[in-house]
């Protein structure tokens, strides 16, 4: 399989069988080299390996064969030049900036972004001298006139979290470009399957593989996907020196997820339209924020820059946080966590979670209110969905 050149084939079946190279022992399924340190055969090749003349594993921080596999598919998946796996989508969020950044620089980003990307990016690089100011997430104009002479990055999530914006990356990428800056999209919600932002005109990729790319909510992970110089000149030795690194064992999981994420996005998407839709009819329910709804301000962006409309379903109730609070806890199926991507529909209340850190008129600002619920659509009937919902739209 080694002879293989996997760019002639299509995403589903890279997610499959992409960069596995069996051993002598002829496993069907990847291996999980739960190793810290490898022997060498000489102390002349050892040399080789930690001044990179010779490739090969040198030490699990930054060299790993199961997290090498991972690292391959996701590449190939999303076409890109090379991946990074690390500890968490945050932990690849802190090297992007870490290693492409320095005091004085100053980063655009998008409002619309998971709360802890807003905090790291004003709790933490602003310690070391970045500024970042955000803006709209789908106004290009607002984003042109922020750009400063020192802007090094803009930062997108599209769609956003958790009100399912959307952003033109296309357009986004020629603004940054013009202005010799880099665009960052986090991929989270539309994984590989649905959406290629590096084909759409993005440098860097962000994921939480703790999302769909795992599918089933049992790791944590994340990766940057981007050009080899990149990764080679900036990122890799954040990694190598840093440590955030990916274990073994979850690149392990997250393989296994990758091999089904292509007929679980389908099947995500297809019952979160359904859900949107049928939302749309509660007398309980104020708005649905879905790209799938003609009624969505980017219904039409959605349908030109996505395969899928997404998983993921938000919606303003009536009656405000208490009556948000009122439908959460009547559910009786789904899962009340924050989480998302998993088989399993869940259930939370963006503002006092996922974003509850953030100041009520950041939240506000961002369009988060307190009367918004945000369901991650999982693989159940669904019409068990429904009726679970239903307990708390009738109270």
């Amino acid at each position: 399989m080694t002879d293989i050149d996997w760019n002639d084939y299509s995403v589903e079946t890279q997610a499959i069988r992409a960069g596995h190279q069996r051993t002598h022992e002829g496993e069907h399924s990847m291996s999980i080299y739960m190793t810290s340190s490898y022997v060498f055969n000489s102390a002349e090749e050892a040399a080789l390996r930690f001044s990179r003349q010779q490739p090969g594993n040198i030490y699990s921080r930054f060299t790993n064969p199961t997290v090498d596999t991972f690292q391959k598919r996701l590449a190939l998946m999303e076409q890109g030049d090379r991946c990074l796996a690390f500890a968490s989508g945050m932990a690849a969020i802190m090297a992007i900036g870490m290693s492409l950044l320095k005091a004085g620089d100053h980063v655009v980003c998008s409002r619309s972004v998971f709360g802890n990307t807003v905090l790291t990016f004003e709790n933490y690089f602003a310690k070391f001298g970045v500024t970042t100011t955000f803006v709209e997430l789908s106004n290009l104009d607002a984003w042109a006139a922020e750009i400063q002479p020192n802007t090094q990055l803009l930062f997108v999530e599209t769609p956003s979290n958790p009100l399912m914006e959307l952003v033109d990356i296309r357009g986004l990428a020629d603004i940054a470009h013009q202005q010799d800056c880099l665009l960052v999209v986090d991929n989270v919600f539309c994984t590989p399957i649905m959406q290629k932002p590096l084909a759409l005109g993005a440098d860097i990729v962000v994921h939480s593989a703790t999302k769909y790319i795992d599918g089933h909510g049992r790791g944590v992970g994340g990766a940057v996907i981007a050009s080899e110089e990149i990764i080679e000149q900036s990122i890799y030795p954040y990694l190598r020196t840093g440590g955030a690194t990916m274990s073994a064992f979850n690149a392990w999981v997250f393989l296994s997820g990758l091999e089904t994420l292509a007929v679980r996005m389908k099947a995500h998407c297809d019952s979160a339209f359904e859900l949107a839709k049928w939302l749309e009819q509660q007398p309980a329910v104020e708005k649905v924020h879905y790209p799938g709804l003609e009624s969505h301000a980017q219904h039409e962006l959605a349908r030109q820059q996505q395969s899928h409309f997404g998983g993921v379903v938000s919606f303003e109730l009536k009656g405000g946080k208490e009556q948000a609070w009122k439908l959460i806890n009547a559910t009786q199926m789904l899962s009340i966590t924050a989480n998302l991507g998993d088989v399993k529909s869940t259930i939370t209340h963006p503002a006092s979670t996922t974003h509850g850190r953030l100041a009520p008129e950041v939240r506000l600002q961002a369009g988060i209110k307190e009367s918004l619920v945000r369901v991650s659509v999982g693989l159940e009937n669904i019409d068990d969905i429904k009726q679970d919902l239903l307990y708390g739209l009738i109270l």
